[in-house]
Parts: structure tokens; C-alpha cells; sequence
């Protein structure tokens, strides 16, 4: 355990980050799961809105440093693949 004062902090910050982060970057999963779900019910309305919301989710965990970009758009353009599949 730290002694300075500053470091406790920062170790308490970095929790609390750390918390953060795991609970966005299982929310992204779990976007990522809606769409794939609806696609296999062949849901198109569900399947696009979903696909949508999983956008938002992969471009905002670049901007917040949690994925690489390289992922991202791998992960847009599968999902964006599987959308297409059902119409």
C-alpha cells in the first residue's frame, strides 16, 4: 500500500475508472449480442435499431480509449454485413 497521500488518491481514482470502464465495455457486449440476436430472429426494425446503438457504443469506446480503432471497424462492418443478410 502507498504512503503518499496523492498516491491513495490516485489509486482510488483509478478504481473508480477501472469500474467504469468494465461496466461500458460489457454494455458494448452486450450491444453487440442485441444485434446478433436479432438478426437470427430475422428482425429487421429490432436488427437496424440495434445495429445503430452498437455504432454509437464502438465509436465512443475509441474516443474513450478502450478499443482500437482497427476493432471498431471490424466490428461496424461485420455487424453492418449481418444487417444486410436479412433484407
Amino acid at each position: 500500500m502507498a504512503n503518499i497521500k496523492q498516491q491513495k488518491k490516485r489509486i482510488k481514482t483509478n478504481e473508480k475508472k477501472r469500474l467504469s470502464n468494465a461496466a461500458f465495455r460489457s454494455s458494448l457486449k452486450s450491444a453487440i449480442k442485441d444485434v446478433e440476436v436479432a438478426v437470427d430472429t430475422k428482425n429487421l426494425e429490432a436488427a437496424i435499431s440495434a445495429n445503430n446503438i452498437a455504432h454509437k457504443k464502438l465509436d465512443k469506446s475509441v474516443s474513450k480509449g478502450l478499443s482500437h480503432k482497427n476493432y471498431v471497424a471490424r466490428q461496424k462492418s461485420r455487424l453492418s454485413k449481418l444487417v444486410n443478410t436479412i433484407k
